[in-house]
């Protein structure tokens, strides 16, 4: 998959959940890897906010960014809204610190930048596939929530409020693909002894019985009643059979859980970075989507910290020449794809690879564009592996190697001529009956530009 930007600017105008100021937010096209930011265009210097878990300050009332002296509020939607349609790139602009609640969904979102167009651009999408069980738990507030590996994204919500009106509810979608027509239009909720402390205390001044869904789960008097339609401006408002406050019709059975999956998507979002997990969520809310997000996003930089950058120095003398890797493998011109190998442990190998312009392949890939083949790239790694597993036995010339699998294969930058490519293979376990499981790395500089999961057999001729 590669990433995606919007075709061109669209902007949307609402007012403000909590301060009721009226806001124009325009979503604008971004290049590859620019990520999600937000920009203040009222505040001098219009500063930039990253859409980044880590820049979190409040979650009180929905989840708050600052950064660079800038703050914006209740981002959650807008954030759902861009995951929803797998849009890595754009850059939002904003002219107060809190985006329009519309109607408390993601939908008006979620139209405007369908319709402006989705914008497919050079660079792929890089996922991160969770490795094991991530757990985060909240025993005062019992809330429980798991990622687990899957080659997907799919998410569980179950909310249970103790509330005879709301009851215990679950929502679940199996794809993002599912998030525009399950999921975007569900509005937000909160009760009604939440509503009027709310409004005591200065807050959703734009709120209205249109972009939120008040659930009444007592007995509420006349005057009550009066007093809220006070509040709101509003001629009458009355308590449906449902217990929703004035509201015709909810738009699913279980809308309040399909909202917060909405928010769940939100927040995770702002890891940064597009997860393959199965998310499973009991009671979520701001605060704990934001501390899953967090530890997520620990993991994520842990691993790729992991893969640490070789250094080359041309001028040391190599571990084994040219001449030496020729006696150990099998191939020859032009198939031979590692001149030098560098470093060797236990358990590791460095090599090099020079790309020149001479080599063969370049002929016809492509003619005046020369791009080295993603499997010339992966089958020098495996050369590489090689060497490392025949320098374990006596007589290497009387082995071969073959593949059996290759994982996780991911070209993340073109290898050119010019270029020197740089190996990294580490064993993954042991080796057992010739069959042995690598990682590789392959690198031009401190560019990670390869990678792949490696098995293969070493066989006697």
């Amino acid at each position: 998959m590669k990433q995606t930007t919007i075709k061109k600017a669209v902007s949307v105008e609402g007012v403000g959940l909590h301060t009721g100021q009226i806001v124009t937010m325009t979503f604008t096209p971004a290049k590859d890897n620019y990520g999600i930011r937000f920009q203040r265009v009222d505040l001098p210097g219009q500063p930039l906010v990253d859409a980044d878990v880590d820049n979190v300050v409040d979650t009180s009332r929905g989840t708050t960014l600052e950064q660079n002296g800038a703050r914006i509020a209740t981002v959650e939607h807008v954030m759902a809204s861009l995951a929803g349609l797998e849009i890595d790139n754009c850059l939002i602009q904003i002219n107060a610190g809190e985006t329009p609640i519309m109607d408390g969904s993601s939908r008006f979102f979620m139209k405007a930048l369908k319709d402006t167009g989705i914008q497919e651009l050079e660079t792929e999408r890089e996922y991160f596939s969770v490795p094991q069980n991530i757990y985060y738990t909240e025993t005062d507030r019992n809330v429980e929530m798991i990622a687990m590996p899957l080659d997907d994204y799919r998410l569980t919500v179950m909310v249970d409020y103790n509330s005879p009106v709301l009851g215990s509810q679950h929502a679940s979608i199996t794809s993002l693909k599912e998030f525009e027509t399950d999921i975007a239009s569900c509005r937000t909720f909160c009760f009604l002894h939440e509503l009027e402390l709310l409004y005591n205390n200065g807050l959703i001044r734009g709120g209205d019985l249109n972009n939120a869904i008040v659930i009444v789960d007592r007995v509420i008097e006349d005057s009550e009643l009066d007093s809220l339609a006070k509040m709101f401006n509003k001629p009458k408002v009355e308590v449906k059979k449902e217990g929703i406050l004035n509201n015709v019709d909810l738009r699913f059975h279980n809308e309040p859980a399909r909202h917060k999956l909405l928010d769940l998507i939100g927040d995770l979002a702002l890891i940064g970075t597009p997860i393959k997990a199965q998310i499973m969520a009991a009671r979520p809310g701001h605060a704990a989507n934001i501390a899953f997000g967090k530890k997520i996003k620990a993991l994520i930089k842990k691993t790729r910290s992991s893969i640490k950058v070789p250094k080359y120095d041309p001028n040391k003398a190599p571990l084994y020449t040219a001449e030496v890797i020729e006696r150990m493998l099998p191939h020859r011109f032009p198939f031979l794809l590692v001149d030098k190998i560098l470093e060797m442990g236990q358990n590791h190998i460095i090599a090099i690879k020079n790309v020149t312009f001479n080599e063969p392949f370049f002929q016809g890939h492509f003619p005046g564009n020369p791009v080295m083949p993603g499997v010339l790239i992966i089958e020098a790694m495996a050369q590489s592996g090689g060497v490392l597993i025949l320098s374990k036995v006596e007589d290497p010339q009387n082995y071969n190697t073959y593949f059996m699998k290759i994982d996780n294969a991911k070209f993340k930058d073109k290898v050119i001529p010019g270029d020197t490519l740089v190996f990294r293979l580490d064993l993954t376990g042991p080796i057992r009956r010739g069959i042995c499981v690598m990682k590789g790395s392959a690198f031009v500089g401190d560019r990670l530009v390869c990678e792949a999961e490696l098995m293969a057999q070493v066989i006697k001729k």
